[in-house]
């Protein structure tokens, strides 16, 4: 491997819009908390493979050529990513792998499930670029990095390349202004408020009956936009900075995402994930930034939503942990974003010596704060009562390094652009005493920076 520090004055962002144009860029974006959650982030484009499922259909391309296999995408991604497998040790996290996502709907090759949802946006269920030659900007010590691995080509060759381009973009100094406007969007609803109330009311059924303990609800919406996924990307995370932020050119649209959610991350052979419950929305003002923060703390009812999924996320986690290993050091941590605040939990473990990242993508995916308690009958439920697929949405979002450390974000506080058309869901966990009026106004909440960057 090489790595080469860049002296630049450019910060991550203008070293992205560098190379927005070129194909399948990503930009793995950590834009806050920088002393902890976000530390690095990170810059790609042009994989020398291009690895993208849709049901049982797997298509690799490599070298301008395209291999076409059926199975379960997961254990073929198993096997590609092991031709790469490398060990090698840096204090960065990642230098090289494997970027995209993997949607939410994926979890039919991991569970035997119903599929009744209708897929009416037709994307890939699963988008992995591979990619050699990769920015890190370190935002603790405000250095930039570009490291290879000499896969698609020299690793000098690589490397250089790269820096040439990012003097040269810092020689012209082109600013990218964040273009304003007032754009009129007119939202749909995948549902009509009564019926999503209804569903809510239907979930509390289920737990009276005793079926489940909770289920997250979501309702999606969509508008035409006329601005690039790129300028509304720029929009975002201005509007609404967080950790797990990302912008990923999967081919057949762009995916813009300022998820505040991990859901997992591994690094050597610890495993990490933080599930998100409970949410109140910033104030207008400092008192009642006061009052929303205390209520949220106070909740009985959100610290019980989150205690569920932490129990499910701590069986997750044991499926593939050594024995004892599995550990929570924070249960009720409150974390402050843009327009709301969220309770967060961390729940960590020590990997079996036999098990990779897929494995553990296998033991745990979807996020349990995505899906509800028990988990396998919370996935039945919401693919009866949700009118369409999620896709990308509550899926995940990162990166797969060739020397097996893995990071990855629940996909929400995300938006998915396809022929000019923006779609986005927001939803919440629904349990025995949850009121069908406030948890509709709460998926308004979260949807509130979205919807302010669509209108910018």
């Amino acid at each position: 491997m090489l790595i080469k520090k860049v002296n630049t004055s450019l910060n991550s962002f203008e070293i992205f819009t560098l190379f927005k144009d070129k194909k399948h860029t990503f930009f793995l974006d950590s834009g806050m908390d920088h002393d902890s959650l976000g530390k690095y982030s990170f810059i790609g484009f042009e994989p020398f493979l291009v690895f993208k499922s849709k049901e049982d259909k797997i298509d690799i391309t490599e070298n301008g050529k395209t291999s076409t296999f059926y199975g379960n995408p997961l254990d073929k991604l198993q096997e590609v990513l092991s031709k790469y497998n490398m060990d090698y040790k840096s204090e960065l996290p990642f230098l090289g792998g494997g970027v995209g996502y993997f949607s939410y709907d994926l979890y039919h090759h991991i569970e035997k499930l119903p599929r009744t949802a209708i897929d009416d946006i037709k994307i890939p269920d699963c988008f992995f670029g591979f990619y050699d030659g990769v920015i890190i900007i370190d935002h603790r010590q405000n250095d930039v990095y570009v490291a290879s691995l000499g896969i698609k080509d020299t690793k000098e060759k690589v490397v250089n390349n790269i820096i040439e381009k990012i003097k040269k973009g810092e020689e012209e100094n082109k600013k990218i202004n964040l273009k304003k406007g007032n754009n009129i969007i007119d939202l749909k609803s995948n549902f009509k408020k009564e019926d999503y109330l209804k569903a809510i009311n239907k979930i509390k059924d289920y737990i009276k009956a005793g079926d489940i303990y909770q289920a997250n609800m979501t309702q999606r919406f969509e508008c035409d936009i006329e601005d690039s996924p790129f300028e509304l990307f720029n929009k975002l995370r201005n509007i609404n900075p967080a950790p797990f932020a990302g912008f990923i050119d999967f081919g057949e649209g762009s995916i813009v995402s300022s998820s505040p959610e991990r859901f997992i991350e591994i690094k050597d052979n610890l495993i990490q994930t933080r599930p998100i419950k409970g949410t109140r929305p910033r104030g207008k003002n400092p008192k009642e930034d006061k009052k929303n923060r205390e209520d949220l703390l106070s909740s009985e009812k959100d610290k019980a939503e989150l205690l569920m999924i932490v129990d499910l996320e701590r069986n997750d986690l044991g499926k593939i942990s050594k024995v004892g290993t599995v550990k929570v050091p924070e249960l009720f941590k409150l974390e402050e974003y843009s327009t709301v605040y969220h309770l967060v939990s961390t729940v960590t473990g020590e990997i079996k010596d036999e098990y990779d990242s897929i494995d553990c993508i296998k033991a745990t995916f979807p996020g349990g704060s995505i899906t509800g308690a028990p988990k396998i009958r919370a996935m039945e439920i919401i693919d009866e009562l949700e009118p369409t697929q999620r896709n990308v949405y509550t899926g995940s979002i990162g990166y797969i390094g060739f020397n097996g450390y893995m990071d990855l974000n629940i996909a929400i506080r995300t938006i998915l652009c396809k022929d000019k058309k923006a779609y986005f869901q927001v939803g919440g966990a629904i349990v025995w005493d949850s009121d069908a009026e406030m948890e509709y106004e709460e998926t308004l909440h979260k949807a509130k920076a979205l919807i302010e960057a669509l209108k910018y």
